[in-house]
């Protein structure tokens, strides 16, 4: 390892992995650093399940934010596909089973709108409504790899002032009450503003709306893709990429100090071996601005909260389901909706808030492999296997400590597929498949559990709340010009806590690179 490099980059995220690439690719020697034994974060795909060839997505699964500029840039060998199916939301209506259907071209989805309420109303505000999302996402999505707009220029750029008030201004709750009848389609509307964010629909800090935003934006139609070969296939690409181009990536370094004059940095690092220090011109944080805070000495910045449970799910094959007029190939292909109608979501929002788990815990399923059957061993396909993805929401970093987060995990574990059989006509657990140790094939991961595997603060996927994607302080500066800075002239964020952080995106690593490489 040489004594300094242009570039040091802590952690070896995929936005640091971005970063470094675009840095190395430009001519600047970069030493990435990064503590666990692989690079990737959260975008590793691991083996979870002895003695079985299932390469699961661990910690994070569709793709959206990605730009298609960066794959360009970085001749990154990775491809996403498309889903046939959005979502399906299972439910009982007149004391039957049935569901709403959004995918399979337009008239399967108003036809199944018409047979869940009776007429054409609730699809006529679902497709004005998402029309209005994608108008924003058409002018929004191409800023997030451009110099930071001011709010008044961001406004601007939409120029639709029904839409700006709707996404940008006001609770999101009060736009879904006025555009919706339906308790389960205002739900199903209301979920992407609370995956990872613990919020009611009427929050008046207005998180909800900020991670509302950035799941309608992504790509500039919002749509959700699966990344083919599981989303280490992207990890594994930016690493090739970053290392091909000359960066010197190097895992099993713990990053421990910077200090820097604003002109030089000096890194320490930890490794098995003992301590050392390394120079640079820049510091680029792929950790969150917590970590960042307690390398360089400074306040650390508000506690950050995470809300989510994950878990990992390798089937025999899938469940049958109550509803006969749907096949489980298609309602698992999309997001399978658990427990997300309007009032429901709101009920568990106030028991966790309250201090207790959800009673009824809501969640989102999706099944990779329907899509990509890649990940699976070929005798893992003969057999008809599937893997099940479930993502909970309502689940706040508050509820778990080290004496409850097992008992509670596990609860919250029991909960939700319960809720999940509630709609199936067989038990999921009958459907699991077992592990080489005769152990179903499940995991779950709690906050608690993403904070001591990846550091997130407070199990938060995002690093903290996320923020509106534009400058809200006046005029940019030189140093908050992509929305990367920190107090020091050389360190910039290049992680998810950076302004426009959030996702698997690489935009602040994008975002990162150009503010060292001046653009």
């Amino acid at each position: 390892m040489r004594s300094s490099y242009d570039a040091v980059v802590v952690g070896g995220g995929h936005n640091a992995l971005v970063a470094s690439a675009y840095l190395a690719r430009a001519g600047r020697s970069v030493l990435l650093l990064e503590r666990l034994p692989a690079p990737g974060g959260a975008t590793v795909s691991t083996r979870p399940f002895p003695g079985v060839d299932a390469r699961l997505s661990r910690y994070s699964y569709l793709v959206s934010l990605l730009p298609r500029k960066i794959v360009r840039d970085l001749d990154l060998d990775f491809r996403v596909r498309t889903r046939t199916v959005s979502s399906y939301t299972p439910t009982v209506r007149d004391g039957h089973p049935t569901g709403l259907l959004v995918g399979g071209g337009e008239a399967r989805t108003r036809a199944s709108f018409a047979r869940l309420t009776g007429d054409d109303r609730e699809y006529t505000a679902w497709r004005d409504f998402y029309a209005l999302t994608a108008h924003v996402a058409s002018r929004v999505f191409p800023t997030l790899t451009e110099p930071l707009p001011t709010k008044a220029e961001l406004r601007h750029r939409v120029d639709d002032e029904t839409a700006w008030r709707t996404l940008f201004e006001e609770p999101l709750g009060r736009a879904i009450e006025a555009r919706f009848a339906d308790d389960l389609v205002r739900g199903v509307v209301l979920t992407d503003a609370l995956i990872g964010t613990f919020a009611d629909a009427h929050d008046p800090s207005l998180r909800q709306n900020r991670c509302f935003l950035y799941h309608v934006i992504g790509g500039g139609t919002g749509d959700w893709n699966v990344p083919v070969g599981g989303m280490g296939a992207l990890a594994r690409a930016l690493v090739d990429t970053a290392r091909a181009a000359g960066a010197d990536l190097r895992t099993g370094h713990e990053v421990t100090r910077v200090e820097t004059d604003g002109r030089r940095a000096e890194v320490t690092y930890r490794t098995e071996d003992g301590e050392g220090t390394v120079g640079a011109r820049h510091v680029l944080v792929g950790a969150s601005p917590q970590e960042l805070a307690q390398l360089t000495g400074a306040a650390p910045p508000p506690p950050a909260e995470g809300a989510q449970l994950k878990v990992n799910m390798l089937l025999e094959r899938l469940p049958r389901l109550r509803d006969p007029d749907i096949d489980p190939r298609e309602a698992f292909a999309g997001t399978f909706h658990i427990g997300e109608g309007y009032e429901a979501l709101a009920l568990a929002h106030g028991e966790a808030a309250a201090g207790g788990p959800p009673s009824a815990p809501p969640s989102e399923i999706y099944c990779h492999s329907l899509t990509d059957p890649t990940i699976l061993g070929q005798d893992l396909v003969d057999r008809g296997c599937h893997t099940l993805t479930l993502f909970g929401l309502h689940t706040p970093a508050r509820l778990f400590t080290d004496a409850t987060n097992d008992a509670l995990r596990a609860a919250l574990l029991a909960g939700s597929l319960a809720q999940l059989d509630q709609h199936l006509a067989e038990p999921i657990a009958d459907c699991l498949a077992t592990d080489a140790d005769g152990n179903p094939c499940v995991e779950a991961k709690t906050p608690l559990d993403l904070q001591r595997d990846l550091r997130l603060p407070g199990g938060n996927i995002f690093h903290g709340d996320l923020a509106f994607p534009y400058d809200d302080q006046g005029e940019p500066g030189p140093a908050g010009r992509w929305g990367v800075e920190t107090p020091h002239a050389n360190v910039h964020l290049c992680g998810a806590g950076a302004l426009r952080g959030g996702g698997v995106s690489g935009i602040p690593g994008h975002n990162a690179a150009m503010a060292v490489l001046g653009g």
